[in-house]
């Protein structure tokens, strides 16, 4: 029998862009068990809520991810906008679905670009990476920002898409068609490529649902699930688009469903653009204040469905805000896609689910292990994060804005 070792990836590591802490127990090259460990982020986003007004807390979550800039926001606004029964103009929908699938589009082909560099196929990289600037370009152009959009706002959208902009948005969707069918027949026909991902990292169905899997992670082991669908918000029900989903669950089929979402995503985009010609009518219902009352906010992110809560007591900000990201589903499903695979193939399982560490934020008290005591609480960690920045600030000299004192003050 081999003897068994662990190797750490993380949580700091050239491969991760966030810590997070994965131990794989191996057996020679074999990968026997893995370790999880969460929660190395602290930002104390759900507590910062609670002290932000309903509009400043959309461009607070809006940065729980640079990625998911509109996934956030979008279901954040849906839960303000259940709680307070605040209704939103017809325009305003259509605007936010062809936001929220150009940002499905260029975080695609972020994915895609990483994997093909995970699997020494740089080409794929540079030129998925290429068109995603297009894609960026056409969002800085109809919102003013590359990421974080800032589009979002209970009762509609900040900003219309205007008519003279739309041609411009269309010829980057027919600019589109070429490359990503180079992509799909390349992942599909190249030897490399299905070397590296065919029957490498197996999610079966039974899996995917018994962990909770989400989005891509979930459809590619033909586990049929799209909140866009099932639950639908923003334009969705007035949409026609195909939820793509395939069987076996590894690392070929996750790249196959987010290639072929991507083209999902340019009809609903060109169905939305076609309705914004004729639908006329204002993008905001401009609410002045949010009821008591709980609501709830569900949105297809690109990685699966990301969730908000939110509890209003009638005043100007949120008395409870409560965030579960898809990537805190899904990232526990590689207990199981790793196992019997190779050191070699980690990387790829890992990074197959389209993991965000940042969304995983989970940390609330700290505790003393052995004794359970608690150490600090959110406002403590607050502190001495806010306290540690000002340090490093006065270090190195940075004459910029500093935290806030007393952050919590103003409850």
């Amino acid at each position: 029998m081999s003897k068994r070792t662990i190797v750490p990836i993380g949580p700091y590591h050239a491969l991760q862009e966030e810590p997070e802490f994965f131990k794989l127990h191996v057996e020679g090259e074999t990968v026997v068990h893995l370790d999880i460990e969460l929660g190395y982020n602290h930002r104390g986003i759900e507590k910062l809520s609670e002290s932000k007004d309903f509009e400043e807390t959309i461009f607070l979550v809006e940065r729980i991810c640079g990625i998911c800039s509109t996934s956030h926001p979008l279901a954040c606004v849906q839960a303000v906008e259940d709680a307070g029964n605040i209704h939103v103009p017809e325009r305003a929908l259509f605007i936010r679905s062809a936001v929220g699938e150009l940002e499905r589009i260029h975080s695609h082909l972020l994915w895609l670009g990483l994997a093909g560099h995970f699997i020494g196929f740089n080409t794929i990289w540079m030129w998925a990476w290429r068109f995603r600037e297009e894609v960026l370009n056409i969002l800085e152009l109809i919102s003013g920002n590359r990421n974080h959009y800032g589009m979002m706002k209970p009762g509609g959208v900040r900003r219309d898409i205007n008519k003279t902009d739309i041609p411009a948005v269309r010829g980057l969707l027919d600019k589109l068609q070429d490359p990503l069918k180079l992509f799909r027949d390349t992942v599909i026909e190249d030897p490399l490529i299905g070397a590296r991902t065919r029957g490498i990292g197996i999610l079966t169905r039974e899996m995917a649902i018994a962990y909770g899997a989400l989005g891509p992670t979930a459809r590619a082991s033909g586990f049929d699930i799209d909140v866009r669908r099932d639950h639908p918000h923003a334009a969705y029900d007035m949409l026609d688009f195909d939820v793509v989903t395939c069987e076996n669950g590894d690392v070929f089929d996750k790249a196959v469903v987010r290639i072929l979402e991507m083209f999902e995503s340019i009809r609903i985009i060109e169905q939305c653009l076609t309705q914004l010609e004729t639908v006329t009518g204002p993008v905001d219902s401009d609410p002045k204040c949010v009821a008591p009352g709980e609501g709830v906010g569900a949105y297809e992110a690109p990685r699966g469905e990301v969730f908000h809560y939110i509890r209003s007591d009638g005043s100007n900000r949120p008395v409870r805000h409560k965030v579960r990201a898809p990537s805190f589903m899904n990232v526990p499903t590689n207990r199981e896609t790793v196992l019997g695979g190779t050191v070699a193939d980690a990387t790829i399982i890992l990074a197959a689910v389209d993991p965000c560490y940042c969304c995983t934020e989970r940390m609330a008290v700290a505790v003393d292990s052995p004794s359970g005591e608690e150490l600090w609480g959110t406002r403590d960690l607050i502190r001495l994060s806010c306290e540690k920045t000002d340090r490093l600030m006065k270090e190195t000299g940075w004459t910029g804005p500093r935290p806030p004192e007393n952050i919590f003050d103003n409850r």
